[in-house]
């Protein structure tokens, strides 16, 4: 009885705080003055970017020899072997899937200061092992710099901050990580040509080796969708569902 009371106030603490956050997300998007908070996070979603190709590289069966990411949110990750079908995705989904499972993990499992501090440890381990400073164009890249700040932020906040805090922090990092990779495909099927010097984009190195007749455009949206529902299932099981079954009984 008394586990059950406890659960259900850390419910009723994890969706006011969620709620927070969401509060908090939608204003950093509606004020364009605020643009300058959200730059961090651009460059944090870049960097879940190009690790979820690298990573999908490694599943695969290839090897990930590591990426870049460049101050204007650009990125690459540098590959070779594994499947391609799957590799090619695992940037924009690999984002999306980052930031709905960090949600459902922080509004389910009552140890948000852990979280943070094994993520942060997590960040800055990748960090070291792939992320390069310097690209074979010599461009500079910021792919060090936010993985390792990112990660000891994460990890002082894990260790200095009380569990409220950590679960507002954790759950904008989520959410913004999430729907700025939906956005970035929304933005994708407008400008589905749109390159980084002579690096196509996702969606179309994708068209163009799997189906050719298809436009980048249309997996560009299918990617998009996909990014959605994860999103959508990670709210519904940490969030709604819980309250439903709460309220019916």
């Amino acid at each position: 009885m008394v586990f059950e009371t406890e659960a259900r106030q850390f419910r009723r603490r994890t969706l006011l705080l969620a709620l927070a956050a969401l509060g908090i997300v939608f204003i950093l998007w509606n004020i364009p003055q605020l643009d300058i908070v959200l730059y961090p996070f651009r460059l944090f979603v870049s960097f879940v970017h190009e690790a979820g190709h690298g990573l999908a590289a490694l599943l695969t069966g290839g090897q990930f020899h590591g990426f870049e990411v460049y101050s204007n949110g650009a990125g690459q990750a540098i590959t070779s072997g594994g499947s391609r079908l799957i590799i090619l995705p695992a940037g924009y989904l690999g984002a999306a899937l980052f930031g709905a499972a960090l949600f459902y993990l922080v509004n389910t499992l009552p140890y948000p200061r852990t979280i943070s501090r094994v993520l942060g440890i997590a960040l800055i381990g990748f960090s070291l092992l792939f992320s390069r400073f310097i690209s074979a164009e010599f461009i500079v890249s910021v792919a060090p710099f936010v993985g390792l700040l990112s990660g000891l932020a994460l990890f002082l906040v894990g260790q200095r901050a009380n569990r409220d805090v950590n679960i507002v922090v954790l759950n904008i990092l989520a959410v913004l990580t999430a729907l700025n990779a939906v956005l970035d495909l929304v933005q994708l099927t407008q400008n589905s040509g749109a390159t980084l010097g002579a690096l196509r984009n996702d969606a179309a190195a994708f068209s163009d080796t799997f189906t050719p007749g298809v436009p980048a455009a249309v997996w560009a949206f299918v990617w998009a969708l996909m990014a959605v529902a994860m999103l959508c299932v990670s709210v519904w099981y940490s969030i709604i569902h819980p309250l439903r079954r709460r309220y019916c009984r």
